[in-house]
């Protein structure tokens, strides 16, 4: 099994899992807040129409967990959004 590293722990994920995907499996129902009210996000439509599962993949911000496929060694952090 391939793994990707989340927030600098390895997460497991099999070929073809998108990383919200990964993280669901995982148990990680939500990954970031919101940075005025700290309220928890996740996937929500998981289709790239909302902005709920945001993260860092390898250095570049603002990417939708639901469209990227995980890539072995691919490096994933959390983010803050400006909303709520």
């Amino acid at each position: 099994m391939n793994e990707i590293i989340m927030d600098g722990r390895p997460l497991p994920f099999v070929d073809g899992q998108t990383v919200a995907a990964a993280l669901v499996a995982a148990g990680r129902v939500a990954w970031r807040t919101t940075r005025v009210r700290q309220r928890p996000r996740g996937v929500f439509c998981g289709i790239g129409v909302c902005f709920d599962c945001l993260v860092t993949i390898d250095g570049a911000g603002g990417q939708r967990a639901c469209l990227v496929l995980a890539r072995a060694g691919m490096t994933v952090t959390t983010e803050e959004s400006d909303d709520e």
